[in-house]
């Protein structure tokens, strides 16, 4: 069961009090590992993903069998100021679309087995516009925190969050200028392909949101209630509560990222369980990786979000899991061994 929270020093307290791997498992996986039909390493990544994985569900020999991708949505008061190509409305259609089975994300989560889930928040509300103030209260970011909490499938082994959000390309470059500095330029890119003149606006959004809401906040979830969208709390608060349950997560683009970093700058263990599944299109999406540290599995020049990196990493870290699981050791396939 995973436990409640109703105030942010709890959910502070979760992330700091955390489980971790279960070393029993990781030692028992490093150790079929090492007695597989192959050379040692010869499988490469895959084997250390097996290994990782095995670890945190606790057993040496796992299976894959119930992946969940979560699609959160939300809408953004920043768009106001023409951030993005697209108007706020196509949120609520995309949503629909989702619903519908219409996205790609639909497509790709039906091709990894993985059952999908899509999660609207205040669609009609959207956050405030974070040049003038913070983009969310106190309360309104824990109730997202706690909407991620609560769809989070127990019974899932293996998590994707994805989100649907015009404007929060924005809203995720202005979180990564506030938590690593830089010039905002740096971390602006052109999410859903605004054309020269967008750029411009979104880079001067981002500096005024930071240079507005930065100053003396305490953490990673301070800034993510300043700057942040309902959607990429809600992506925070679904990889803390897998944590919570020890379901590994494949992280997606730049946004899922940008809402990772603010459980990371909170508590610097807070993505052991995670892992990259691409690097994004979308320029400064490396440069975030490398400051969580995070090796992507694919680099296909996808931008789209809604957790299509991830969705298809599923299918990598399956096949890790099954040659890790299914293949035979020297002794069982009667193979001289090394």
């Amino acid at each position: 069961m995973l436990p409640d929270f109703t105030e942010m020093d709890t959910f502070r307290a979760l992330l700091a009090n955390a489980p971790g791997p279960d070393a029993q498992a990781t030692s028992g996986a490093t150790a079929r590992n090492a007695q597989l039909t192959k050379p040692p390493g010869a499988l490469g990544r895959l084997e250390d993903l097996a290994i990782w994985y095995g670890g945190w569900r606790g057993d040496a020999r796992p299976q894959i069998t119930s992946p969940q991708v979560i699609v959160f949505a939300g809408n953004h008061g920043i768009t106001a100021q023409g951030v993005s190509a697209f108007p706020a409305e196509v949120t609520e259609q995309m949503v629909a679309n989702f619903q519908h089975g219409g996205a790609a994300i639909n497509q790709l989560a039906k091709a990894a087995g993985a059952r999908m889930d899509v999660v609207a928040l205040d669609l009609d509300r959207p956050t405030a516009d974070f040049t003038k103030a913070p983009a969310m209260s106190e309360n309104e970011c824990l109730s997202a925190l706690k909407t991620g909490w609560n769809a989070v499938d127990p019974a899932a082994d293996v998590l994707v969050v994805g989100e649907m959000g015009i404007g929060n390309t924005t809203s995720a470059a202005a979180i990564c200028t506030a938590l690593y500095g830089g010039a905002a330029a740096y971390w602006t890119g052109r999410g859903t392909g605004v054309d020269d003149a967008g750029l411009a606006i979104k880079t001067r959004v981002v500096t005024e949101g930071v240079a507005r809401q930065a100053a003396g906040a305490r953490d990673g979830l301070d800034i993510l209630a300043r700057l942040g969208g309902r959607e990429i709390a809600a992506m925070a608060g679904a990889i803390a509560a897998a944590r919570q349950l020890r379901i590994p997560v494949i992280l997606d683009g730049y946004i899922c990222c940008a809402a990772a970093a603010c459980l990371h700058r909170t508590d610097a263990s807070a993505l052991d369980h995670t892992i990259a599944g691409h690097q994004s299109a979308e320029g400064a999406h490396q440069a975030l990786l490398q400051r969580l540290d995070k090796s992507p599995l694919l680099s296909l020049g996808l931008r789209l979000g809604e957790a299509s990196g991830g969705a298809l990493a599923i299918n990598i870290l399956k096949s890790a899991v099954a040659c890790h699981s299914g293949m035979a050791t020297f002794a069982e396939a009667g193979v001289a061994g090394a």
